[in-house]
């Protein structure tokens, strides 16, 4: 089964569907944080954002900055080197906790 479409990021206003209030204040939040230049261009903000769906392995997440990187400038090799950054971190975020492993192995006397 198929549970990720692409289509289906058309929709994505409708999770407000039994709480508007509430979703309009995300897509203010959302569309200023990250649809506008700011500090950050857009440009800089969507390479972000890639990095981090892929982190989070959202697959709508994924389709909507891959589109957004290329609509504001991005290259392939950007959006590339982005993805790696984030993998980067993500084994270095599983790589220190292995610090808790060697505190435990010395607790107990392994090593």
């Amino acid at each position: 089964m198929d549970y990720y479409k692409s289509e289906d990021l058309k929709k994505f206003s409708e999770v407000g569907k039994f709480s508007k209030d509430l979703m309009d204040k995300f897509f203010d939040y959302y569309n200023t944080a990250i649809n506008t230049d700011g500090s950050l261009t857009k440009r800089e903000k969507s390479l972000i954002a890639l990095a981090i769906a892929h982190s989070k392995q959202c697959p709508y997440c994924i389709d909507a900055y891959t589109t957004q990187c290329l609509e504001t400038g991005a290259n392939p090799e950007q959006m590339t080197e982005a993805v790696h950054v984030a993998a980067s971190l993500e084994a270095g975020i599983k790589l220190i906790h292995a610090v808790q492993m060697q505190n435990i192995m010395k607790k107990n006397g392994a090593i």
